[in-house]
């Protein structure tokens, strides 16, 4: 009974260092490639709409195409913090043309989306104008298999877990109302 026992403990722990592993290690390259393409297209979605000053709809749709690509879901947070210059006089400061300081309103996800949204057709552009900031920030919402596999081994749980996630932001360089 005892060397029976022993085989089928040894038969188990060679199936798991045979089988689970190998495939927790894939599943995790898999994850890394999928970080490594989302960081990849948020910097470049960033990127472009901040030299050109302009989000469009088509460009936000290709950005998520792009995520997509990699088997899993996203969310995807936009934020536009849209520069509200306090023209006006100065004249005890170097710069005599305004007065105060400039302050910056938000716009979020949801505010761009209604802002680049097509009605009717016609195709809408967020324009930004030079000295905007533009980020996005984007983490999976679905379970990857790295994720299942090493909850069931490890016992690791949360709905806030996430393994992929990537965010990018900067200032626009480009009026895009002119262009």
């Amino acid at each position: 009974m005892g060397d029976t026992l022993i085989t089928v403990i040894a038969i188990v722990l060679a199936a798991v260092l045979m089988f689970v592993f190998p495939l927790m290690t894939m599943s995790d390259r898999t994850d890394d490639i999928s970080q490594l393409s989302v960081e990849t297209a948020t910097t470049d979605f960033v990127d472009d709409v901040r030299t050109t000053g302009k989000l469009t709809m088509d460009k936000y749709s290709s950005f998520v195409e792009q995520l997509s690509a990699t088997g899993n879901s996203y969310d995807v947070e936009m934020q536009v913090q849209v520069l509200d210059e306090n023209p006006g006089k100065k004249t005890t400061q170097a710069e005599a043309t305004k007065i105060g300081e400039n302050v910056y309103y938000t716009m979020y996800t949801s505010q761009i989306m209604d802002a680049i949204n097509p009605s009717s057709g016609q195709t809408k552009t967020l324009a930004l104008k030079e000295g905007d900031m533009f980020s996005t920030s984007v983490k999976n919402t679905n379970s990857t298999l790295s994720q299942q596999l090493k909850n069931f081994f490890y016992s690791v749980t949360g709905n806030d877990t996430y393994t992929i996630a990537a965010e990018h932001a900067g200032i626009v360089t480009a009026n895009g109302a002119g262009n």
